[in-house]
């Protein structure tokens, strides 16, 4: 049973300027909900129980802030008798604990980094579902992303990929999945459409074992880019894994990608959860 997450959601969300300035990106509401629950929610129904997440060196941390109990909050609500809203106030189980590292927005740029910063950090050497702070799987009649990722390594291998369907006349925008035999390939950034190797997509949820965790750690510390060079992305060291022989099943999923790094992926996630 996969117990781990690693959840980076460190960044300035650039693209989201000039609500970022206030509001992080990983924070945006969608429904009654910040982007990043959605998908911390799901792993921990999943079974998660210790949670990794990489935060920006930015005080006061609206992610943490929302993770912890608001004493204030508790005592106005038992005062005035909601104790209804006090299950919604409540944002962890007792039984999940979330860690905090902090990367340096000018350190190192890529998602790479802040994977090997978790495993080095504490230490992890066991199988770990990662998935990015600022998208999620809606599926709320099927499987999650986490249940997907965890059925593709039940017979062989111990690490996985998520491919997301889309049209293939779109697929020159994303990362997309060259398999073989339900097995991971190598990913092509940006094909051009007559020459993508299929319509699935990566949108960064994955189990990674053990030997692809140490295969990031080797690959951010082998490397020196600086701030205008190219970012340390974790396809990289995704096909070197693969070229080593390790294998990365691919699961496929049925629930539609939501994407708050725009504002258009915002809004129409918010159409989608909302039922608009």
């Amino acid at each position: 049973m996969i117990t781990k997450a690693i959840i980076p959601v460190a960044g300035w969300g650039t693209r989201r300027l000039p609500i970022t300035k206030i509001i992080e990106k990983s924070m945006l509401p969608v429904g009654n909900r910040p982007l990043v629950d959605y998908s911390v929610q799901e792993l921990i129904r999943a079974g998660v129980t210790d949670i990794y997440m990489i935060i920006s060196n930015v005080e006061p941390c609206q992610v943490k802030a929302f993770y912890q109990d608001n004493v204030a909050l508790n005592e106005y609500l038992n005062e005035r008798g909601k104790e209804d809203r006090l299950k919604l106030a409540k944002t962890l189980p007792d039984n999940v604990k979330i860690h905090y590292i902090t990367q340096d927005p000018a350190g190192k740029y890529g998602t790479a980094v802040p994977i090997a910063m978790a495993v080095e950090e504490f230490d992890i050497n066991e199988p770990v579902l990662v998935f990015m702070g600022d998208d999620f799987i809606w599926n709320p009649s099927g499987k999650s992303a986490s249940e997907s990722l965890i059925e593709a390594i039940k017979n062989e291998g111990e690490s996985a990929i998520l491919g997301v369907e889309v049209p293939h006349d779109q697929v020159d925008k994303y990362g997309v999945l060259s398999a073989e035999d339900g097995k991971l390939t190598g990913v092509v950034e940006k094909p051009d459409i007559e020459n993508a190797p299929s319509n699935l997509i990566n949108v960064s949820k994955y189990i990674m074992s053990p030997e692809l965790l140490k295969e990031i750690v080797a690959y951010v510390k082998a490397h020196d880019f600086g701030p205008k060079d190219q970012e340390y992305l974790v396809t990289d060291p995704i096909d070197s894994y693969i070229e080593k022989g390790g294998v990365m099943r691919v699961a496929p999923t049925n629930g539609e990608y939501l994407d708050g790094g725009s504002v258009e992926g915002w809004v129409h996630a918010n159409d989608v959860v909302c039922g608009k």
